[in-house]
């Protein structure tokens, strides 16, 4: 019985440790899923075959109905996967504020990693629009307070990489905002494998330690 707990307790420990990897890792092979299964049609082209990945938002995913008007059944796999990936990154935002010494810092953090598992599930919604320009504006408030604080370190890679991916998230909401379609349909796409590798990597290469100078 006590072997019994102490592997239970280790496979919760095992669980804890690699929670983002996990949900992030859940969070995109069901996304290729949905997109293998998406019938078809996007803004530029309503007739057009499968999901372009040029031409498509992720959000056409989370549709019942297709652009080419038929039935989607990708929309339960992008929704699930949606749901993963906000865990994913609200469980990184938490963390992270575990991580860095300053308490309106970790505050913030905490905070943003609360409320990413919710606006950034909503995202796969009706409300949609609004909940892109709340979670947006929310992760990019996180990665500004982990990019300041990562620059009083040295961790030279992820300052540049904190840095390129804040560049990178800025530029597609200006895309956004702006309306360029065409180029905000690929830019999309770079600004989440950029953030999503970031995370990772601030998630399983920083340490507490490496704040620790940190006030």
């Amino acid at each position: 019985m006590i072997r019994d707990f102490g592997k239970y307790t280790m496979t919760q420990n095992l669980m804890k440790r690699f929670a983002v990897l996990i949900c992030l890792s859940i969070s995109v092979t069901l996304m290729f899923v949905a997109v293998s299964l998406y019938p078809g049609g996007s803004l530029f082209d309503h007739h057009s075959s499968g999901f372009d990945w040029t031409k498509n938002f992720f959000s056409n995913l989370f549709q019942k109905t297709a652009f080419n008007g038929m039935e989607n059944p990708s929309r339960i796999w992008a929704i699930i996967g949606m749901a993963f990936h906000s865990i994913g990154y609200g469980i990184f935002f938490i963390h992270m504020s575990k991580k860095i010494p300053n308490a309106h810092a970790a505050w913030v953090l905490k905070i943003v990693g609360y409320a990413d598992i919710i606006f950034n599930f909503l995202i796969a919604t009706s409300l949609h629009d609004i909940m892109i320009t709340i979670s947006s504006t929310l992760s990019m408030l996180g990665l500004f307070y982990i990019t300041v604080f990562s620059f009083k370190t040295k961790l030279n890679v992820v300052k540049a990489a904190c840095v390129i991916c804040m560049l990178t998230f800025y530029y597609t909401m200006f895309l956004y905002g702006y309306g360029d379609w065409v180029l905000l349909a690929i830019m999309q796409k770079v600004a989440l494998a950029f953030s999503v590798l970031l995370i990772l990597g601030l998630e399983y290469f920083t340490r507490k330690e490496h704040y620790a100078t940190i006030t």
